[in-house]
């Protein structure tokens, strides 16, 4: 029998993501799938991703261009088809602050591909700071970016580099006999640096062990660790050098060895530092990388711009270092970090450490601000001019981007300052020009636009009220009208014309499909467009005409939370809920629909009479930058994936939705999605085709003797289900009605139980608790024992070998029930039973997953 393991892609809540290369790679359904799904959208679609959700005809098509030139590019486009209803929906993500982001590539490409080992090299980085410990702070590009600069790190092509000493890359200013200056590499921080967050993160800053810091810069690391009342002390040559040098557990030596320009000098400190500790030396320097700043050869590194050294060690070159100078082998930790460990025992804890599974650790932060000075930098002059001038640039650049074009002399508040310290106003944008460069230039144009667009709602809601202008005009927007309209008349018409556009429809439809495309709502069908009422003023100008006229009748559509714009009929909905925010699924309050036609209001309130509807799916109306928003999408992918209701519309009513809920012994906290902690009754289903009780009542022994077998713990009534909808119900499917043999087993079953049980592994005994309140097996899930008649059950069990997740299975014979078990980690672990011909014992044998999928016949 010739089989082969399928490609999976990465997995992600119930969503599968492959490269298109790996399209191939996929199962005859997969395939034809995609290019189904592919047929809906447009033929000039670039895209190199696709998403298929798994338990829906779903599947997303994502663009993300940087795919191998970055090692987290962001995403650009999406389509989202539903192959049920042919539906198409487009999203760009381009004009975005904050896009989603993608991580561990290498599970998007087969493992043959060229690029595969690149990406998982990656991968093992991150998961080595501790990028990857809460994934709740890494799906978007703002979030990673705050987690890298927490963490102490920065990307460098395909690589994670320690952030610490800066240089700089004007050359031109360097004095070649000049002196070295290696205290201007110190950094000021406000969190801890890179090799003290790992020590964090291994649990050795747990005010159990002393820690001395070697070469401290300005203690900034000394400050935080001592403000949480750790054993800590600093020394360092330039800012501390009458500090003492003392023993302690751990010894940090920070970013210092590669700022220091004589190498016999460079190994002394490295010795001196191991000799202080008593169990570990923390070592760490900083590496190659593309972005390293520039400098002039110097000894066997390079001198910078400050007349500062650095000597640029790859990950390679460091660990031979260390072990050269100090004659033990130290252990990676993260990119540009080891440990030396001083005796055996010190290691040995530390990899038992390595081997828990660790929380991530609460940031230590400064409890005040540190006060510094930024080291004067020698850069071109227009670099240098905005460094000194920092404040005063910045301010401008805020006034330029609010104005949305280049204000006059006349409009800047601090001018006397930009003449003072720039020279000339014109000099100062010429700076800021070249500091913000091409993201500059992209986020004017934005602005522009957005100001334009103001400018026209603004004509146009004049217009619609019948007002005039104010007389005399301010002269901002005297300056707004001359940049953006040439004439006041101008202006006017082109309101005019969007007040009028108002009433097309087709005008209204595109608007909506616009916004929909940039993540401003969520598109019905083309019959309504909703979103918070937050991202009213970010919608194209014809929509935020259509709100002030409709909610003219009204008020301000900001005091409600979600705004339904109705594409054909001419109305308007507002709605209001109890806690939009703070709630996964909040529930509705007041509906105010207001008619713009023949000027109508209707007020529908809930509670006493009629029931408030649930808001299901809430990330639809938000945007990604907006409070909450990648918590309550994961919180919507998870509720998706339950299978609990129709999401595509609005959603079943609320009871039905806490029924279906209670079934699948789910409930809602905050914005997770925990499992129930109700006893069921033994007579409610347990899956498709059995009940509680079957699985509960279904041994030999339990039949015969009567004895009370119900479980006590919530937990195993989870696990029941569980191996019901994952492992029975799937059988039946396929094989038709099976018999059950064994199931749940209680400790007071399992005493009268005399042979060929083991409840301690056999998964039998579910969560259940001893009497001394510990689990009875460590390994959780649920288990059942079963036969198939007329079945040959090694064809049984090679088939959910090949289909189904299972933690471990069990094989007894062709004609014999098998035992396989399900548990959140499935192992897929299968062991065959052979009978020894010499005394009759059943004795184990265990086989890969892939072997035993290879036997031709019946292993007994």
């Amino acid at each position: 029998m010739e089989k082969s393991n399928k490609f999976i892609g990465k997995k992600i809540a119930g969503y599968r993501y492959l490269h298109t290369s790996a399209l191939s790679e996929l199962d005859d359904e997969s395939r034809s799938a995609v290019r189904k799904a592919e047929a809906r959208i447009t033929p000039e679609a670039q895209y190199n991703v696709i998403k298929i959700r798994e338990s829906a005809a779903e599947i997303s098509f994502l663009n993300y261009p940087t795919f191998f030139e970055e090692a987290f590019p962001t995403l650009e486009q999406s389509w989202k088809v539903n192959l049920d209803t042919g539906q198409c929906r487009y999203r760009v993500y381009s004009e975005s602050n904050n896009p989603p982001i993608l991580h561990r590539k290498e599970l998007l490409l087969p493992s043959s591909h060229p690029d595969f080992q690149r990406f998982l090299e990656l991968t093992k980085e991150a998961e080595s700071i501790g990028l990857f410990d809460d994934t709740t702070r890494i799906g978007f590009l703002q979030d990673w970016n705050r987690l890298l600069k927490l963490k102490g790190y920065e990307v460098s092509e395909h690589a994670l580099v320690p952030i610490a000493n800066e240089t700089t890359e004007n050359l031109s200013a360097i004095e070649s006999g000049s002196e070295i200056h290696r205290h201007l590499t110190a950094l000021t921080r406000t969190q801890l640096s890179a090799p003290m967050q790992s020590l964090a993160r291994y649990g050795y800053l747990d005010q159990t062990r002393s820690v001395f810091d070697y070469g401290c810069g300005k203690g900034n690391d000394v400050q935080l660790l001592k403000d949480s009342n750790i054993n800590v002390a600093g020394w360092d040559p330039y800012y501390s050098p009458s500090a003492e040098k003392k023993t302690a557990d751990i010894v940090n030596l920070g970013f210092v060895i590669n700022v220091i320009e004589v190498p016999e000098e460079r190994h002394l400190v490295l010795t001196n530092a191991y000799e202080l500790a008593s169990e570990i030396l923390v070592v760490s320097a900083m590496l190659e990388n593309a972005n390293a700043r520039g400098g002039l050869p110097f000894r066997d590194g390079v001198r910078t711009s400050r007349n500062t050294f650095q000597k640029y060690f790859s990950q390679g070159e460091l660990a031979i270092y260390i072990e050269s100078v100090l004659r033990t082998e130290p252990v990676p930790i993260a990119p540009g970090i080891f440990y030396a460990f001083k005796t055996d025992a010190a290691k040995a804890d530390f990899l038992a450490r390595k081997s828990v599974k660790r929380s991530r650790p609460r940031p230590l932060r400064a409890k005040r601000p540190l006060s510094s000075q930024e080291p004067e930098r020698r850069a071109p002059a227009s670099l240098r001019k905005y460094e000194n001038n920092k404040d005063i640039l910045e301010k401008l650049w805020s006034t330029w981007l609010d104005f949305g074009r280049k204000p006059r002399p006349s409009e800047i508040e601090n001018l006397h300052d930009i003449r003072r310290f720039l020279g000339s106003y014109p000099a100062a944008l010429r700076i800021l020009e070249t500091i913000k460069n091409e993201e500059g230039a992209v986020a004017l144009a934005r602005a522009e636009q957005a100001r334009k667009d103001d400018l026209i709602v603004q004509f146009a809601e004049l217009r619609f009220f019948r007002s005039s202008p104010p007389r005399p005009m301010p002269n901002k927007l005297k300056e707004d009208v001359r940049h953006f309209f040439g004439t006041l008349a101008n202006a006017q018409t082109i309101g005019e014309d969007h007040l009028v556009r108002v009433l097309d429809k087709s005008a209204i439809l595109s608007a909506c499909i616009e916004a929909s495309e940039q993540g401003l709502g969520w598109l019905h069908d083309e019959h309504s467009l909703q979103l918070h009422t937050e991202l009213i003023p970010r919608l194209p100008p014809v929509l935020r005409i259509y709100i002030t006229c409709a909610s003219s009748l009204f008020g301000d559509p900001g005091s409600a939370d979600l705004v339904k714009i109705h594409i054909r009929s001419g109305k308007l909905s507002l709605m209001n809920y109890d806690d939009f925010f703070g709630k996964a699924i909040p529930k509705m309050l007041v509906r105010t629909k207001i008619n713009l036609r023949n000027q109508r209001i209707d007020v529908y309130q809930y509670g006493d009479e009629f029931t408030p509807p649930n808001l299901y799916l809430k990330s639809r109306y938000m945007h990604e930058d907006q409070e909450n928003y990648a918590e309550q999408l994961r919180f919507d992918e998870a509720l998706e994936q339950l299978g609990v209701g129709d999401f595509s519309g609005f959603g079943p009513p609320d009871r039905d939705f806490q029924n279906a809920l209670r079934d699948k012994r789910w409930a809602v906290e905050g914005h997770s999605l925990t499992r129930s902690t109700e006893i069921p009754s033994l007579d409610h289903p347990c899956g498709q085709y059995f009940k509680y009780r079957d699985l509960i009542e279904c041994g030999e022994t339990q039949k015969s003797l009567k004895i009370e077998n119900h479980p006590l713990q919530p937990e195993t009534y989870t696990a029941l289900l569980d191996l019901a909808n994952n492992l029975i119900d799937p059988i039946v499917d396929y094989f038709g009605m099976i018999k059950l043999t064994y199931g749940f087993c209680s400790s007071e079953l399992s005493k009268n139980i005399r042979r060929r049980i083991a409840p301690k592994l056999d998964q039998h005994a579910s969560h259940e608790l001893n009497r001394l309140g510990n689990p009875i097996c460590m390994r959780g899930g649920a288990a059942v024992d079963f036969i198939v008649e007329d079945e040959d059950m090694f064809e049984v069990s090679q088939w959910i070998a090949e289909n189904l997740e299972f933690d471990r299975m069990y094989f007894y014979g062709q004609d014999r029930p098998i035992h396989v078990s399900f548990s959140e980690t499935p192992a897929k672990q299968v062991t065959v039973m052979k009978r020894s011909s010499a005394n009759e014992r059943l004795i184990p044998r265990s086989y890969s997953l892939n072997d035993f999928m290879n036997l031709d016949n019946s292993p007994i």
